[in-house]
């Protein structure tokens, strides 16, 4: 198998510090933790950011503070910023960090329930987010909250939009979409192209056994607070390094080498 790419998803857009008092919220924070997660093993960093006020935004501003500390500190991971923002945002303030040309941005590939309420990407918006991306030089990473999902990228590839080598973060377990087993793993991996690598991401008390399986699948892995605030049941994990730690062991116990930022870089074809 290929070397293990791990992705750490350290802060998201729903949580806030009442849930778990170790979230990195300021972009020294957001910096801090994205290097503590690389040397822990993780090679790709997937980036929200918060203003002030701990509130998510898109804002360019907040995005390049964020990154430019992170540099600062002497990142190598690949940072790779969210173009999800939070429910009820518009394209145009969605795709804000795509303009700073990161190596990689998230590309969410279809319309989903997400628990009270509606995450919209329709195709218009899918196809306005690529052609930004294009512009920027940016590879898009496919996340797939449901197997329609999927068929959504196909067709952006037919239509000569989606280019180059094909990326996909499946996501299961968020509340209202595709549920996360083992059997809708299996499901969703059948339905990508042969050529594609993916990547899995569990919500919750799933991140850790889906995490299992994919490695044993020859995928990669998600993990982090943005999906799952807690070590085990009832304990919070401390830090986003902790849970990117936990992979390596398993890894390393599976005989799954972990790939090095510049080795996810190969296997992605990053340009």
């Amino acid at each position: 198998m290929e070397k293990l790419i791990i992705t750490a998803a350290n802060c998201g857009a729903e949580l806030s510090r009442e849930d778990n008092p170790n979230l990195p919220i300021s972009a020294e924070e957001l910096a801090q933790e994205a290097l503590l997660a690389e040397k822990a093993g993780a090679s790709i960093i997937h980036l929200h950011v918060r203003d002030e006020a701990g509130q998510p935004t898109q804002s360019i501003q907040y995005f390049e503070k964020a990154i430019t500390a992170m540099e600062r500190m002497g990142l190598e991971a690949i940072i790779q910023p969210s173009t999800g923002g939070a429910v009820g945002m518009d394209w145009q303030e969605r795709i804000q960090p795509v303009s700073l040309s990161p190596e990689m941005a998230t590309l969410d590939c279809g319309t989903s329930n997400f628990g009270e309420e509606i995450f919209v990407n329709d195709l218009p918006l899918m196809r306005n987010f690529l052609k930004e991306m294009d512009k920027y030089n940016v590879m898009p990473e496919l996340e797939c909250f449901e197997a329609g999902h999927i068929a959504n990228a196909v067709r952006l590839k037919e239509e000569g939009l989606l280019t180059g080598h094909l990326h996909f973060d499946l996501v299961l377990g968020v509340p209202g979409a595709m549920t996360a087993s083992l059997e809708n793993l299996f499901f969703m991996v059948k339905q990508l192209p042969k050529e594609a690598t993916w990547t899995v991401a569990g919500i919750g008390r799933y991140q850790l056994p889906l995490a299992v399986q994919g490695i044993l699948l020859g995928g990669h892995i998600r993990v982090g607070f943005e999906d799952n605030i807690y070590y085990r049941k009832g304990k919070l994990a401390v830090s986003n390094a902790q849970l990117v730690s936990r992979v390596v062991r398993v890894a390393k116990e599976l005989d799954r080498e972990v790939a090095s930022p510049q080795e996810a870089r190969e296997i992605l074809s990053l340009k």
